[in-house]
């Protein structure tokens, strides 16, 4: 199933923060936080167990039990499995992000892509959820962002395992979709290159943003749209550092990143725009994309996306960031054609 068929709605909610990314969280701003959304008529939410070891899942699940499950979308991820054994927060192995999640609960995370992990991801999130169902399951991570150089090793074990679960999941109909839910664009170009299985599109977080765009508009968008497949575009504020944010890619932002944002910024203050709208509207003018998935920890930043969804941004602001070199000259812009 095409994924602009299950996610009908341009704007979902990443939950990511909702695993306590950076801060300890308080329960009742988390709840109130999906509560927002789910006023502001937000459907699509998307969640990992990565995020504070199974945190935001449960948080989730616990926000969206008293709404009719066929009223929203969700999608999980797998590649990790959150085990009932606890650790010391300083030494939990996370990866290169294992800082980000330190304020989660204490469960060890294991990495494992194979068919047999794949399943035991599922059934854990399906319990943490208080679901029977999830629409889309997203491989995570598996690219060299994590795994270094041996990303490939780690691709080829979810080619033999999750990629072939998954496309059983669907065939059978416990799922609708699968794909990537990567922070890189090579793991989808290698996926695309494979005769099978085949998948229903990609999360693609941080790589089809304002601030980062090219090589995803070169390698990845023109075969995703050829083939009638989907974007779902995760961080597009880029950790924050869109939006004046310390961290870029979950890290303290470069100065030449803070010098893009600046000059964006200027721009958008000389139309009267925000920062906000200018990065949902962008990464929503692609035709490959089907959604964007900002993360939020406060109810105040749900109405502000909303807002930003909404705003009127002229044309003039958009030729001038062209015209600045701030977006790929090819880059699709809203009201292209």
């Amino acid at each position: 199933m095409a994924l602009k068929d299950i996610i009908t709605d341009p704007l979902g909610f990443g939950t990511a923060p909702l695993g306590n990314m950076f801060r300890d969280i308080p329960e009742e701003e988390a709840r109130a936080t999906v509560d927002a959304a789910w006023s502001h008529g937000i459907r699509y939410y998307d969640t990992a167990p990565l995020y504070g070891a199974g945190l935001a899942e449960i948080r989730l699940g616990q926000a969206l039990k008293a709404h009719a499950r066929e009223d929203y979308v969700i999608s999980t991820k797998v590649g990790r499995i959150v085990l009932d054994e606890v650790e010391d927060v300083n030494s939990r192995d996370l990866g290169e992000k294992g800082d980000v999640f330190r304020y989660g609960l204490p469960n060890k995370v294991v990495n494992d892509y194979s068919g047999d992990a794949t399943l035991r991801s599922i059934e854990g999130s399906l319990k943490r959820l208080g679901t029977d169902t999830i629409e889309i399951a997203w491989v995570h991570d598996v690219a060299q962002d994590f795994y270094g150089d041996e990303w490939l090793a780690m691709f080829e074990s979810a080619r033999k395992g999750a990629f072939r679960a998954l496309d059983r999941l669907r065939d059978e109909g416990v799922i609708k979709a699968w794909g990537l839910g990567v922070n890189r664009v090579e793991p989808i170009e290698l996926l695309l290159e494979l005769d099978e299985p085949r998948p229903d599109g990609f999360l693609l977080a941080g790589r089809y943003s304002l601030l980062d765009h090219a090589k995803a508009l070169q390698r990845v968008m023109p075969t995703v749209q050829r083939e009638g497949l989907g974007i779902v575009v995760g961080g597009p504020y880029s950790s924050g550092a869109l939006v004046g944010g310390k961290h870029f890619e979950y890290a303290p932002a470069s100065p030449e990143i803070l010098h893009k944002v600046a000059r964006i910024r200027g721009i958008a203050e000389a139309h009267g725009i925000s920062m906000k709208a200018a990065g949902l509207q962008f990464s929503l003018a692609h035709p490959a994309v089907v959604a964007v998935i900002p993360g939020a920890s406060h109810p105040g930043r749900i109405a502000e996306d909303k807002d930003a969804m909404r705003e009127h941004v002229p044309r003039s602001f958009w030729l001038e960031l062209r015209k600045e070199g701030l977006v790929a000259p090819d880059a699709p812009l809203p009201g292209d054609g």
